[in-house]
């Protein structure tokens, strides 16, 4: 779609990355694929932003690529330290993909290290955010990457 030719109440942008035109309802809610093997961690992201947006939630990295690949999210929070396959090589395998190629990773972990940060903006990470989470914080960075209020 040539950005002359769209309509005037979509909300469209243009990612250079991948050189497309991405038109968005802006009635749609935004949606979030949550990733992290805790039970806990997914209950409270998902209570925090659930009432502005869809969430779909994955609990191994194998399940957030499928997801991912199904659902096609808007934004997806990537916990690193999980069983079977760690977030930084999901991370790195949803940047592989087509669905996911642009679409913003916020990696959400208990590590803080500078190697651990340095790997995950290297697998391809939008953002990273400490546990415990500060939740204004996340909600800024929520808000920043979709471009909405949460």
């Amino acid at each position: 779609m040539n950005v002359a030719h769209r309509p005037r109440d979509s909300s469209c942008h243009f990612r250079p990355k991948v050189r497309k035109l991405y038109c968005v309802d802006p009635q749609r809610k935004k949606k979030i694929l949550l990733v992290d093997d805790s039970k806990t961690v997914l209950l409270m992201e998902e209570t925090l932003l659930r009432l502005n947006h869809e969430i779909v939630k994955a609990t191994r990295g194998a399940e957030a690529l499928r997801v991912a690949a199904e659902e096609r999210p808007d934004l997806i929070l990537l916990d690193i330290v999980m069983p079977d396959m760690d977030g930084i090589e999901t991370c790195r395998l949803l940047r592989g993909m087509e669905a996911t190629k642009v679409t913003p990773i916020i990696m959400v972990t208990t590590r803080s290290d500078p190697r651990s940060v340095e790997s995950a903006y290297a697998s391809g990470a939008s953002d990273y955010l400490t546990k415990p989470i500060d939740y204004q914080e996340l909600r800024k960075k929520v808000e920043r990457h979709l471009g909405v209020g949460t």
